[in-house]
């Protein structure tokens, strides 16, 4: 049985609190930016050359020098919110990610995984915490609190108004507010219950050694899969891609999931590992750490893979309205945007391609903390230009990211530790038990 060491929780409150104190510095300098400051913001990014914009609402409407301080107004006045919302939206991701790995190992009746089946629930704990924080934030958006989605704007779908947007015309079925809360409450209560219901459901196998409850097991495994399947897409069209409502892509649900996955396992790996080294958990072996160290090598290629599908297609397209997503990237967040592709790609591909490696574990975990900074830095770079713009690299948005992040990964180790502290480690009940506990990797 795991025990939340007082240090370890300690840590956790104190992420928590210094994350909100800062988050509260970060916003109050953010509401005390005057009119003016912003103005002479706006204008020294327009001195600099750099004019491409980083979303599709700064080429709609009057283009007159009010027209564009309204929307750097907007932009700056976006920085605390989307800083939460960037994180925000990982973080849940993350742990929704966790979960569907962990539903594939049932449905496909993997023995090497049971060892980390709490490891799995616990982190999976933190899903409705998570949820929590966007079903806030998506009614600080439809009471107009904050303006991370330029679609909801009334204005921009009647005909009769000067900022009338043709394209969210003919997208309103889908981008309209109540459709989206609806959606939104779906994902996260959907992602809840599952959660809840699986972690139920292997307790129970626990306690009657039934193949019958494991078949149900099986069965509700498969249900979040399907589920996971549909709201892992349509939650990266809502809270991701819709910020820039013009701009889309059929890869962007995979890029967006893949690189929530890939995070997931790394997260899976650093807990495990931490299990292992304290003695709670001296079932975890080489072969464990192996599998899923090819289980991050892979995923971090596969997100890859996605990045330069999407990326390479549009830019070979030269189709304006779509390379603009990415020149403005490319002018605006030249020091985020392609530099992030040596923390996902290029390390993975040098550092865990060797087989032997993989059982290292001070670069397996190491390797991991990578990913995770280098996917969140991805996410970074997907809200952001959408709704900061060019007025990112300021000490207010750095204070705001920091804490944001810190308030977040606080709440994240105290839910999924304490979760872990109440979960007996090894799930006896489970028929693959022993092929977990015996298991090699072959070669």
């Amino acid at each position: 049985m795991y025990s939340f060491s007082p240090k370890l929780k300690s840590t956790s409150i104190i992420f928590l609190v210094v994350g909100l104190v800062l988050f509260g510095i970060g916003f109050f300098l953010n509401k005390g930016i005057s009119t003016e400051k912003i103005e002479q913001m706006m204008e020294a990014v327009h001195a600099s050359g750099h004019n491409a914009p980083t979303h599709s609402s700064e080429m709609v409407g009057p283009q007159d020098h009010a027209a564009h301080l309204e929307h750097a107004t907007l932009q700056v006045h976006n920085q605390p919110l989307a800083a939460l919302h960037f994180v925000a939206v990982f973080f849940f991701g993350v742990s929704c990610a966790v979960l569907f790995f962990y539903c594939i190992q049932h449905a496909a009746h993997a023995g090497w995984p049971i060892i980390i089946t709490r490891v799995m629930e616990a982190i999976a704990s933190y899903i409705p915490w998570g949820g929590a924080i966007l079903v806030i934030l998506m009614f600080l958006n439809i009471f107009h609190q904050a303006h991370l989605f330029h679609w909801m704007d009334p204005d921009l779908t009647d005909p009769n108004s000067a900022h009338f947007d043709v394209i969210l015309f003919e997208k309103k079925r889908f981008l309209n507010i109540p459709f989206y809360a609806i959606r939104t409450l779906i994902y996260v209560l959907g992602a809840s219950f599952f959660a809840w219901k699986l972690k139920a459901q292997s307790k129970k196998v626990d306690e009657t050694k039934s193949k019958v409850e494991y078949q149900f097991l099986y069965r509700w495994a498969v249900g979040y899969i399907a589920f996971f399947g549909f709201a892992s897409a349509a939650w990266a069209w809502d809270w991701l891609m819709s910020i820039d409502p013009h701009w889309y892509s059929t890869m962007y649900i995979w890029y967006s999931m893949v690189s929530c996955l890939s995070s997931g396992i790394a997260v899976i790996i650093l807990l495990s590992v931490y299990l292992k080294k304290n003695g709670f958990l001296p079932q975890f072996n080489d072969n464990h750490l192996h599998d899923l160290g090819v289980f991050l090598f892979a995923t971090s290629m596969l997100w890859t893979y996605t990045w330069f599908a999407q990326f390479m297609l549009y830019w070979y397209a030269n189709v304006p309205e779509e390379v603009n997503y990415f020149f403005g990237r490319f002018q605006h967040y030249s020091p985020t945007f392609l530099p992030m592709l040596i923390i996902n790609f290029l390390l993975p591909l040098l550092v865990l391609v060797s087989s032997s490696i993989k059982r290292n574990y001070k670069v397996v975990t190491t390797m991991a903390i990578v990913v995770i900074l280098g996917h969140l830095l991805d996410y970074f770079n997907m809200v952001m230009p959408g709704t900061v713009g060019p007025y990112w690299n300021t000490p207010e948005v750095f204070i705001l990211i920091l804490g944001a992040v810190l308030f977040v990964v606080g709440l994240f180790m105290f839910t999924v530790l304490t979760a872990l502290s109440k979960l007996k480690l090894i799930p006896t009940g489970n028929p693959f038990l022993h092929e977990s506990e015996i298991y090699e990797y072959p070669f």
